[in-house]
């Protein structure tokens, strides 16, 4: 990831036409781009996000990712969701406002079950709102991998690519490539019944959810981390959202998504569907740990984790088409 100088930054920020820089920390966290937290001289405080070096390795989706995230906020900005406010977005960096709060998955441990199930249902209320959003085109808005008319043309673009970086990379995944690729596309069919394309935000694990307030009256205080994002089906957010489970593992956040104005009508051809966005998740999740550089301890916990759940989704989506 890039690290930048203190004037670099301050040159950055001065472009978005912000207060003059009086200091700045970096954020962890981060497995792509870096964060950097930046004060300045009138009290406020914005982040920085710094794009890597254009030689730095990288998935074929994730070129100009934060075109992706800069589009996320701007459409969310009206639904009531609390997102960030872009700045200036160019130049490989995005300058945004702070959201107040810290991340979910640090404040875990003290979450009592009665605190957890109203921050679950407040999380499935703002998943519905971001999904009453929609686009014109599916995929990704930065056209790295599909921007596309149709969403089965937009995903089985978006699976060829991981599977071409897989070979790119020499990831040595569970099944072959050619039994995913025959697998997708034999049940691509089924995304025709998605016709218009929503805002699906795809990374809303703990640590991209911002708590803020006092211990047993803490509320979402920042939906952050947008860059991955894509226009499509609403479904797939419940992949990001229940990693390895399924949606009524979670009764509270569906009771606040169909307070939020979402579907929960889960049907074969939408449980079809949803094997498919997970396979390609954890596509992902086997593919990146290699331009990652994974520590061995970390990326054998991907593969015994996200390995057998692919293996999973595919016989799910194998018996079902």
């Amino acid at each position: 990831m890039s690290a930048l100088s203190a004037s670099r930054i301050a040159d950055v920020v001065d472009a978005a036409g912000a207060r003059a820089v009086v200091g700045y920390e970096p954020l962890g966290g981060g497995t792509y781009n870096t964060l950097y937290r930046v004060r300045l001289d009138d009290g406020r405080r914005v982040i920085l996000k710094v794009a890597p070096d254009a030689g730095t390795p990288r998935l074929t989706y994730e070129g100009e990712l934060l075109v992706n995230e800069g589009e996320f906020y701007r459409k969310a900005s009206g639904t009531g969701v609390p997102v960030p406010e872009v700045v200036r977005l160019g130049g490989g960096s995005l300058v945004m406002s702070e959201c107040p709060g810290e991340p979910w998955s640090a404040l875990a441990d003290e979450l009592g079950d009665a605190e957890y199930e109203r921050l679950r249902r407040e999380l499935g209320a703002y998943v519905g709102q971001l999904h009453t959003v929609t686009g014109t085109r599916f995929g990704y808005p930065s056209g790295a991998v599909a921007n596309a008319g149709s969403w089965r043309e937009a995903f089985v673009a978006m699976v060829e690519a991981v599977l071409g970086d897989a070979e790119r990379f020499g990831v040595k995944l569970p099944v072959s490539v050619e039994r995913v690729r025959t697998v997708v596309r034999g049940a691509a069919p089924a995304l025709d019944e998605v016709t218009v394309p929503v805002l699906v935000h795809f990374d809303l694990w703990q640590g991209n959810i911002l708590l803020t307030g006092e211990p047993g009256e803490r509320r979402i205080g920042g939906v952050v981390d947008g860059e991955r994002m894509f226009w499509g089906d609403p479904l797939a957010e419940f992949v990001s959202l229940n990693l390895f489970g399924e949606p009524e593992d979670d009764p509270a956040l569906l009771a606040g998504y169909r307070a939020g104005g979402g579907d929960t009508d889960f049907d074969t051809a939408a449980r079809l569907r949803m094997a498919l966005y997970r396979c390609y998740l954890y596509l992902i999740m086997l593919v990146e740990a290699v331009p990652r550089g994974y520590p061995p301890a970390q990326a054998a916990v991907t593969r015994r984790t996200a390995g057998p759940a692919l293996i999973l989704a595919l016989g799910l989506i194998s018996h079902t088409v």
